[in-house]
């Protein structure tokens, strides 16, 4: 068995995608007379610098000799958009099947999923554990292809997404997609096929808005009904259709870890106690203080939508787990868990007597009633009406992550409150 692995062949501005090559690369196998085991797409740390959207990497698994595989994987770099200078592909082969790759592969796929990893660092794990590449530019794709070729061993959880390619004349063009027939399928296979649609929105979110060659990505758990889902699509004609094995939705990019020690480029789940309302600023913008072992800032962004109104219902002394990536000392969250609820808010007593609210009668003096004389030793504890229970609750599906779990797919420590 033959690993080969590819990344950063897309551009921003002039598109593309490192799936289509992945899948130009699998048929260019089978032409060569080869059987594609399977193609993984492996989404890394969103907090890259130099991603392009998805910061995805992509390998795949055959039975074609490695030394055979070598100039595929080169011709597969020719299709990447190096006219854009931040655009510098590379591609490994690895000559293993894909559960005997060398440790230090699987580390790097670990690594890259939550950290930051330097290229000269990853050029010389390749170079000593014997692995072959190609590269373009800088070769900066090194990094994102040694952890796709380390991902099968370095992960448990997959999921499945089914992406259907436009025809090439039609790249950069609007895309005619029936949103309706899109919303069907959707709630047909919902929950086993997630994140299709954001209903709430309107919007179909497997229909991207990039110049790049997808035409819808279907994700969920099984191979066979985010394919059902594709096909059910009424569209312009498709090109190729092509399913991959994936960590989306499995929340791989997160680590435990507490406040005082969280990192900017890295996510994590992080426990603590909302230290102040949360406060919306200019734009839209929530913010609100999580402290425990530390103090950091949580954040809801604006393109979270309804999320924004979740975070809002927090109060001062609620328990949660926050989910998210640091950046600027900021979490940005993704999802959040209540661990307990306050109930209750310490305010002005009122008069027994006459009913009006009580005024201070001092320094640490409580409180009296200006018109019957009554006293109080001080404030008195109110029942609090919630708009927020204990549970997991997320950003909506035009908000999510790639790399995210949605709530809907389970495994949570807690109730789920999901957003369809």
């Amino acid at each position: 068995m033959t690993v080969i692995a590819v990344d950063d062949t897309d551009s921003r501005e002039r598109g593309m995608c490192t799936t289509y090559v992945a899948t130009r690369l699998a048929e260019q196998v089978r032409e060569a007379g080869g059987t594609v085991d399977r193609t993984l797409l492996v989404r890394l740390n969103p907090a890259v610098e130099h991603k392009t959207r998805g910061n995805a990497a992509l390998a795949v698994h055959c039975d074609l000799p490695a030394e055979r595989t070598l100039a595929l994987a080169d011709n597969a770099l020719d299709h990447a958009e190096t006219a854009d200078p931040r655009t510098n592909p590379g591609a490994v082969v690895v000559d293993a099947a894909p559960d005997a790759v060398p440790d230090a592969l699987a580390d790097v796929a670990r690594r890259a999923v939550r950290e930051l990893l330097d290229l000269d660092t990853v050029r010389e794990t390749l170079s000593v554990a014997g692995v072959e590449t190609v590269e373009r530019g800088m070769g900066r794709g090194l990094i994102g292809a040694a952890a796709a070729a380390g991902a099968h061993r370095a992960f448990e959880e997959w999921t499945y997404e089914c992406i259907s390619y436009r025809e090439r004349d039609r790249w950069g063009s609007d895309r005619e997609v029936d949103v309706d027939s899109v919303f069907a399928a959707a709630d047909d296979a919902y929950p086993e096929v997630w994140d299709t649609v954001d209903r709430e929105e309107g919007v179909a979110v497997c229909v991207p808005r990039t110049p790049c060659p997808i035409l819808h990505g279907i994700r969920g758990d099984d191979p066979d009904a985010v394919r059902r889902v594709a096909e059910r699509i009424e569209s312009e004609s498709v090109a190729r259709r092509h399913t991959f094995r994936t960590n989306q939705g499995t929340d791989a990019h997160l680590r435990d870890g507490t406040i005082d020690t969280a990192q900017d480029g890295r996510a994590y789940r992080l426990d603590g106690t909302v230290a102040a309302r949360p406060d919306t600023k200019e734009g839209g913008h929530v913010f609100f203080p999580l402290e425990g072992t530390g103090r950091l800032q949580c954040a809801a962004f604006e393109p979270t939508k309804r999320f924004r109104d979740r975070v809002r219902a927090l109060r001062e002394g609620d328990r949660i787990t926050a989910c998210g990536e640091v950046s600027d000392g900021t979490l940005k969250l993704e999802k959040f868990a209540v661990r307990d609820c306050v109930q209750t808010e310490l305010v002005t007593p009122d008069c027994p007597d006459c009913g009006r609210s009580m005024k201070s009668a001092g320094a640490n003096a409580g409180y009296r009633c200006r018109d019957c004389g009554t006293d109080a030793d001080g404030k008195v504890e109110q029942p609090l009406d919630r708009d927020i229970e204990e549970g997991w609750y997320e950003v909506p599906p035009v908000a999510r992550r790639h790399i995210a779990k949605p709530l809907v797919r389970g495994g949570f420590d807690a109730p789920t409150h999901p957003e369809r």
